[in-house]
């Protein structure tokens, strides 16, 4: 894949925003939407959970792909989309600070290459966040290098849910990336379904949902 640009692809790009401004929410979500999908796709968690009161926003890829190979290939080879990614996140995550709303009322949430991101970046700044949603998703890289992932997450809730037989994410990484958070200090949640394949369900939504009232009523 050619980006357009080639130091930061995903510059620029559309971000969506639902619910409430920023200067007046309780709290707030980032999602980040998986391979070949978009912002406004990933947005329709707003419709299906409960987050009133809450900002929710959602960044684009640049051709709706935050990085090119599988997240299991070496790093360097999913750059600058990897780094570009991850750059939009923590882009987000300042302005939601900026605004007012502290890391402890944020969530990072995110399904498949959207998933992996928002663990990603959660496990490389660490700190107390509202949540951390990983639904079908892992740590990125070859292979988990734990030394990348130092500090504390001080009780963040983190939930990994993911199939047993997700042809894109492999059990074992998902297993991986528990140990890692757990490392970190989150508290972690960890499901993994029976014959789900690489989709969500409702179980799913209920633990994402039971994230979304914490910070509302905290």
């Amino acid at each position: 894949m050619i980006f357009d640009n080639m130091k930061h692809p995903h510059e620029g790009q559309p971000v969506l925003e639902k619910g409430a401004p920023l200067n007046e929410a309780k709290g707030a979500v980032i999602l980040i939407h998986g391979r070949g999908a978009s912002a406004e796709s990933i947005l329709s968690f707003y419709d299906s959970l409960n987050g009133s009161g809450l900002s929710w926003l959602a960044p684009q890829a640049n051709h709706s792909t935050w990085y090119p190979y599988t997240f299991l290939s070496p790093i360097e080879q999913n750059e600058p989309g990897y780094s570009s990614a991850l750059q939009i996140i923590a882009d987000l995550v300042d302005k939601v600070t900026g605004a007012g709303i502290p890391k402890e009322k944020i969530i990072l949430a995110g399904f498949s290459q959207g998933a992996c991101l928002a663990s990603e970046y959660a496990a490389r700044n660490p700190d107390r966040y509202g949540g951390v949603v990983a639904l079908s998703g892992g740590l990125i890289g070859d292979v988990v290098e734990t030394d990348r992932y130092q500090g504390s997450m001080d009780g963040t809730p983190v939930f990994l849910g993911c199939s047993d037989i997700d042809h894109h994410i492999p059990e074992e990484r998902v297993h991986e990336t528990a140990d890692v958070f757990n490392r970190l200090d989150a508290n972690v949640t960890k499901k993994i379904y029976e014959g789900m394949g690489h989709t969500i369900n409702e179980d799913e939504l209920q633990y994402f949902q039971n994230f979304l009232n914490g910070v509302r009523e905290s």
